[in-house]
C-alpha cells in the first residue's frame, strides 16, 4: 500500500498549490464521486426494497432504514479513529473500499436472502471509506488558506455527482431489469472508485500514510494492520445482530454516543485552553448538525416511500419516475449550485460582508424549514386518489439543497479547522457520528408519519406523512433562530476560526 516513492512529493509542496484548486483535490474528487455512486444508488432503493421485496410494513421499513444508515455512519466514528491511531487514511480507503465492494456484489448474489450480511459489509467499509477521504481534503491546504470553504464545496459537488448517476440509474435498473442487476452496479461504481484512488495515491506525498510510521518497526506496522482488518471481519456477525433488529439498535444508540464524547472530552484534557474551546464549538455544531440530519435524511426513507406511492409522474410535463426525482433532485441541485456558493462566499468575503459559519447554519435551518412546509403544502395540490404533485415536491427539493450548502460542505471543513492535528480524524468521525444520530432520529421521526393502518388509503397515507412534515417545520424553524441566538457565544470559542 505505501512506499518511499509515495512521499516523493512533500506537503509543502502540495499545499503551496497556485490557482483556486490543487490538482490532487481532483484526484480525490473522482474516486470519492464513485464511492458515492454506490453509496446513494443504494440508499435510493434501501427502503423501497424491504417494503416491495421483504414485506416490511412503512413503519418498520422506516426503523430499518434509520438504523441500517445510523450504523454507516457510526462506523465512520470508529473508522476514523483506527485510521487517526494506527491505519493511516490510505490504508483505512483501500480496506474501506474493499469491504464495500464485497457488500455489494453479496447483495447482488442473492438480494432478499443474503441482504443483511451484504448490508453489514457495507456497513463496515463505508465507516473506513468515509471520513478518511475527506480528512485528506483538509490536509491538502495550509492553516487559515482563504481557498480551503471553496475546496470543499468542489469535492462536494464530486459527492453529489456520484450521488446523482447512483440513485437515477440503481433505482431505474431496479425497475426496469432486477434487483440483483441493481446493486452490482452499486458494486461496479465502487470498483472504480477504488481504482481510481490506487492509481494517483502516489501524488498525495507524505498525506495519509501510517500514523504509525517512524514509531515502531515495520513488522509491527504489518501486525497492527492485520489486527485491525480481522477486527473489523469479526465484527461483522455483531453488525449483522444489531443491524436485523430494530430494538438492538436502540440499545446501541443508547450506548456509543455517550461514550464516544466522554471519550473526546477525554482526549480535549491533554490540549491547551484555546484548543479545548474550539473543539467545544466543534461540539456545538455536531449536536445542531443531528437535528438538520433528522430533517434532511426523510430523503431515503419516508420521502421515497411518499415518492413512490403518492406522487403524479409528471415533472414540467414531462414523464418521469417520481423515485428518480427523490433520489437525484437533491444532487442536480448541488452540483449547480454549491460551486455558486463557494464563489458567493469567497465574494462576499473580500467584500467583508460574508456571514459568519454560525450564521450559515441558522439558514441552513430556515431553508430546510420552509421546504418540509412546502412538502407539507404537496396535499392542497392531491386528486381524489391520493396521488399529487410532483413540481412541488420538486420546488420542495431545490429549497432543502440551499439549506444543506449553507451547512454540510462548512461543515466538512470546520472539523479539519477546529480541530488540533492529532484530532483531526477523530473529529471528523464525531461529525458523521452525529449523522448517525441524525439518520437515526430520521427512522423514528418517518415510522412516527407512517400510518399503523397497513389498509389504509393513498390518501390517509398522504395526510399521515404530511402532517408529519409540517412538524419538522416547525422543529427545524425552532433550531435556526435558537442557533443564531447563541451564535455570539459560540463565536467566541471559536477564536481566529470563522
Amino acid at each position: 500500500m505505501e512506499s518511499n516513492q509515495d512521499k516523493a512529493i512533500t506537503l509543502a509542496e502540495i499545499q503551496d498549490f497556485k490557482g483556486k484548486y490543487p490538482k490532487q483535490l481532483w484526484y480525490l474528487f473522482f474516486s470519492e464521486m464513485w464511492e458515492r455512486f454506490a453509496f446513494y444508488g443504494m440508499r435510493g432503493m434501501l427502503t423501497i426494497f424491504m417494503v416491495e421485496q421483504l414485506l416490511l410494513n412503512e413503519r418498520e421499513a422506516n426503523l430499518q432504514y434509520g438504523g441500517i444508515q445510523a450504523f454507516i455512519y457510526t462506523m465512520t466514528f470508529i473508522g476514523g479513529l483506527f485510521a487517526d491511531k494506527l491505519l493511516g487514511f490510505r490504508k483505512s480507503i483501500f480496506w474501506g473500499g474493499l469491504m464495500m465492494i464485497i457488500g455489494s456484489f453479496t447483495l447482488a448474489f442473492s438480494p432478499k436472502e443474503l441482504y443483511y450480511i451484504g448490508i453489514s459489509f457495507t456497513i463496515v467499509g463505508t465507516g473506513f471509506f468515509k471520513p478518511n477521504i475527506s480528512t485528506m481534503v483538509g490536509s491538502l491546504y495550509k492553516e487559515g488558506d482563504p481557498r480551503r470553504d471553496a475546496g470543499f464545496g468542489l469535492f462536494y459537488s464530486g459527492i453529489n455527482i456520484g450521488a446523482f448517476l447512483g440513485g437515477l440509474l440503481c433505482i431505474k435498473v431496479a425497475n426496469n431489469y432486477s434487483w440483483n442487476a441493481a446493486f452490482s452496479l452499486a458494486g461496479i461504481g465502487m470498483i472504480i472508485g477504488l481504482l481510481a484512488f490506487i492509481f494517483t495515491k502516489r501524488s498525495l506525498g507524505p498525506i495519509g500514510l501510517s500514523p504509525m510510521a517512524g514509531k515502531v518497526t515495520a513488522k509491527k506496522i504489518r501486525l497492527y494492520d492485520i489486527m485491525v482488518y480481522a477486527g473489523s471481519l469479526l465484527v461483522i456477525p455483531f453488525i449483522l445482530l444489531l443491524v436485523s433488529n430494530t430494538d438492538y439498535t436502540d440499545y446501541f444508540m443508547y450506548t456509543v454516543g455517550p461514550l464516544a464524547l466522554l471519550y473526546i472530552i477525554y482526549e480535549m484534557l491533554k490540549f491547551s485552553k484555546v484548543e479545548q474551546q474550539k473543539l467545544i464549538a466543534a461540539l456545538v455544531f455536531i449536536i445542531f448538525s443531528i437535528f438538520f440530519w433528522a430533517f434532511f435524511e426523510q430523503a431515503g426513507g419516508s420521502l421515497s416511500l411518499y415518492a413512490r406511492y403518492n406522487l403524479h409522474n409528471s415533472l414540467l410535463g414531462v414523464t418521469i419516475d417520481p423515485n428518480e426525482i427523490n433520489n437525484s433532485s437533491n444532487s442536480i441541485f448541488v452540483i449547480v449550485f454549491s460551486p455558486l456558493a463557494g464563489l458567493l462566499w469567497m465574494w462576499m468575503g473580500k467584500k467583508k460582508i460574508e456571514p459568519n459559519t454560525l450564521i450559515k447554519f441558522g439558514l441552513g435551518f430556515l431553508f430546510v424549514s420552509l421546504a418540509f412546509y412546502i412538502f407539507y403544502y404537496t396535499r392542497f395540490f392531491a386528486d381524489p386518489q391520493g396521488k399529487t404533485s410532483l413540481n412541488i415536491f420538486t420546488l420542495a427539493y431545490l429549497v432543502i439543497t440551499i439549506g444543506e450548502l449553507c451547512l454540510s460542505p462548512i461543515g466538512l471543513s470546520l472539523m479539519t479547522t477546529l480541530a488540533p492535528q492529532k484530532l483531526q480524524g477523530m473529529m471528523m468521525g464525531m461529525w458523521f457520528l452525529a449523522s448517525a444520530y441524525g439518520q437515526y432520529a430520521a427512522g423514528i421521526l418517518g415510522a412516527g408519519m407512517a400510518t399503523v393502518n397497513e389498509n389504509a388509503t393513498l390518501t390517509e397515507k398522504m395526510m399521515s406523512y404530511t402532517d408529519g412534515y409540517k412538524h419538522l417545520a416547525i422543529y427545524a424553524l425552532i433550531a435556526g433562530v435558537l442557533l443564531m441566538a447563541i451564535s455570539p457565544f459560540v463565536k467566541k470559542l471559536m477564536h481566529d476560526v470563522h
